[in-house]
């Protein structure tokens, strides 16, 4: 990322910050180096005290932002996303929408067994439940789907990826409606959607211990809800998930009365679909970020193409009228 956009960043946070003036006991303040949080295609996010200045990803659409933005401060919404701070926008950053929102604690990566998964699915069927009809609109379709078809995309744009691997994602996305894989529009749905759920759209606010709240709002919209738990299905699919996780997660979610699967029943039903496709995003960019660093696919990289494998297996079965 060019220095200009880290710059105006963190120049954004540190306004947001100290709207008074600049105390002089701000550990930030005195660092001459912006506290950069990510720094990615997807986004590039740098933290100042207790804000943090986000430049959202090139061509974001501005009349869906500006809706998903508008939502993620709704009161609706109070306790379930956590809002931008005031004002909601900022200048732009090399082309790219700027947005400030409050500093929160992620998760902690090193810490796996105090993963928040019973709130993470809480709050999504908080999300879920919550009408669309009150909130500010149109809302754009949910975009977990158009991820799915950038992370092939990479895939296929990835030079030295293994052929058997890539061969083995290929098929198993064939599987894939249209729709699923971002070629089409998606059948209608009603349901206020995250988009792209995984731990790390997760932090406690207000900092350090504050309730688990839920961040990044550039996937929100409406779409099918089953897709925000596909990819804690797909990892236990894949064996990177513990059974156990994984019950206490999709029973948070239907104790909290989630509309995204059946309180009895068999959940895979509505789940088969979506975790089969976030299988192959998320195969797929393991093998373009693995052929980006001019390294063979590690060991969670393997799980999920071999998950892919076993769908591509299944291909008779699925093509034949398979529920999902």
């Amino acid at each position: 990322m060019s220095t200009a956009v880290i710059a105006a960043l963190a120049g954004a946070a540190r306004a947001a910050a100290h709207p008074g003036g600049l105390p002089g006991d701000c550990p930030d303040c005195r660092s001459p180096e912006a506290v950069v949080l990510a720094d990615r295609d997807g986004g590039v996010v740098v933290r100042h005290g207790r804000a943090v200045a986000k430049a959202h990803a090139p061509g974001t659409d501005p009349v869906g932002h500006r809706v998903r933005l508008a939502v993620s401060g709704h009161p609706l919404l109070a306790g379930t996303l956590l809002p931008p701070l005031p004002p909601a926008g900022a200048p732009e950053a090399a082309g790219r929408p700027v947005t400030l929102w409050p500093y929160g604690v992620p998760v902690d990566p090193a810490d796996p067994g105090a993963a928040p998964w019973e709130a993470a699915a809480g709050l999504l069927a908080r999300l879920h439940l919550t009408g669309p009809g009150a909130l500010p609109g149109p809302l754009p379709p949910m975009r977990g789907p158009a991820k799915v078809a950038r992370a092939l995309t990479r895939m296929r744009a990835a030079p030295g990826a293994p052929p058997a691997a890539v061969a083995a994602v290929e098929r198993a996305g064939a599987l894939l409606p249209a729709w699923a894989r971002g070629e089409s529009p998606a059948p209608p749905a009603g349901f206020l959607c995250h988009g792209d759920l995984h731990l790390g759209q997760l932090v406690r606010h207000p900092a350090p211990a504050g309730p688990w709240l839920l961040i990044d709002i550039d996937d929100l919209g409406l779409g099918d809800p089953a897709w925000d738990l596909a990819r804690p299905a797909a990892w236990f699919a894949a064996g990177l998930l513990a059974p156990e996780v994984w019950q206490r997660f999709l029973g948070a979610y239907t104790a909290a009365r989630g509309p995204a699967v059946a309180a009895a029943g068999d959940p895979w039903e509505r789940l088969d679909l979506p975790a089969r496709a976030l299988t192959v995003q998320t195969a797929a960019l393991a093998l373009a970020r693995a052929a980006a660093e001019e390294r063979a696919p590690d060991e969670v990289d393997g799980a999920v193409i071999d998950a892919c494998a076993r769908i591509a297996s299944l291909s008779g079965e699925l093509a034949g009228g398979h529920p999902s």
